[in-house]
């Protein structure tokens, strides 16, 4: 397609729907996940005073301004965790159609070592998600918390893929690859389920190729990397050669690094495919068949910059839009797609490409 073409007038349309696919939404404490814990663990939140670990020195001196002022609740606590709120704010004033829920509670990515003490973290939050959230609203849909050890993981998964309301298994970017073989058997049950996978960067993201950012605008800027690095472990690793019909979202990452990578991967398995002889496809397939990417954070492009991306990409099918509520950078549906773009790939980015995604 031509960025000429997508830039002339086109009839108006009604948008098909709006579906969110990053909507944080979160606890008020850890005691929040005591009423889904056994005795033994619950004493390690009530008694011993257990928090979760957050390496990123920053991240507690501007814990306050993660979010948007309006969404902190009455009662003073962590905004994104009062339903009745995030329905007012997100859900009824957009007219969502659904929203993924994301979360912050990212067990792969806090926990060193002790994993049965994380396992049992993410099992009480997935279960204060279905109660205390998928439960009020048919709009909601969840992702699966999963520990870092795939054993427990997979246990995890099959404990939970039934739920109607859950589409996905969450996978934290943090500062180790995913692609590693050792994780495979987590790509397994969820494809086995018919879940998708979902990457979102996390409080323990490190910068790849330098030593740990002292500050958050550097922090912030270093994402694409994050999110490049997990890609190319994927591909290069065979996941996607194991298991073709695995389809994996890239949440919070952005999406103009897409087509530089598409077309550097392809050139360097062009010169070196002997060496992983397991990837039988261009790595560019991979991209368009089995990954999608989102909208937030979103830069301020032109429409023709931000059609040229498309066109370098290659498809129109591979942005969901995102919204990133509560924090700060929150991108409301109606000011997200810039002005110029054709109603039918904003549907298709506001709506179309996230429910064939989800199979909704």
């Amino acid at each position: 397609m031509s960025t000429e073409t997508k830039l002339e007038k086109q009839p108006k349309k009604t948008l098909q729907g709006i579906i969110d696919t990053d909507v944080h939404h979160e606890i008020k404490s850890t005691r929040d996940l005591l009423p889904y814990m056994s005795e033994h663990w619950q004493r390690y939140i009530r008694d011993y005073g257990w928090v979760p670990e957050r390496s990123i020195p920053f991240n507690q001196i501007r814990k306050e301004t993660k979010y948007r002022m309006d969404t902190r609740p009455e009662d003073g606590s962590t905004p994104g965790s009062d339903f009745n709120l995030l329905k007012e704010q997100l859900l009824d004033k957009h007219d969502m159609t659904y929203a993924v829920l994301t979360g912050w509670f990212y067990e792969a990515s806090v926990a060193k070592g002790w994993y049965e003490f994380a396992a049992a973290r993410a099992s009480a939050y997935n279960d204060y998600t279905i109660e205390q959230w998928l439960s009020k609203d048919k709009r909601l849909l969840g992702s699966i918390t999963i520990p870092q050890d795939p054993v427990a993981a997979v246990r995890e998964i099959e404990r939970v893929a039934s739920h109607p309301q859950m589409v996905q298994v969450m996978l934290p970017i943090a500062d180790f690859a995913w692609g590693d073989p050792m994780y495979h058997p987590i790509f397994e049950a969820a494809n086995r389920y018919g879940l998708k996978v979902a990457m979102h960067l996390s409080a323990t993201i490190t910068a790849q190729g330098g030593d740990f950012l002292r500050y958050y605008v550097a922090w912030r800027s270093v994402h694409p990397q994050a999110y490049m690095t997990q890609t190319i472990s994927l591909i290069t690793n065979g996941v996607f050669d194991k298991f073709p019909d695995l389809q994996v979202a890239l949440v919070e990452g952005g999406f103009e690094w897409v087509p530089f990578m598409m077309h550097r991967m392809d050139s360097a398995y062009k010169a070196l495919r002997a060496e992983t002889p397991w990837v039988k496809r261009m790595p560019s397939d991979y991209f368009r068949d089995n990954m999608r990417f989102t909208t937030q954070p979103w830069d301020d492009l032109t429409p023709k910059q931000f059609l040229n991306v498309i066109d370098m990409m290659g498809s129109e099918d591979m942005i969901m839009y995102a919204s990133d509520y509560p924090h700060w950078d929150f991108d409301p549906p109606e000011r997200t797609i810039p002005g110029g773009v054709s109603e039918t790939l904003k549907n298709k980015i506001l709506f179309e490409n996230a429910r064939n995604f989800y199979g909704l």
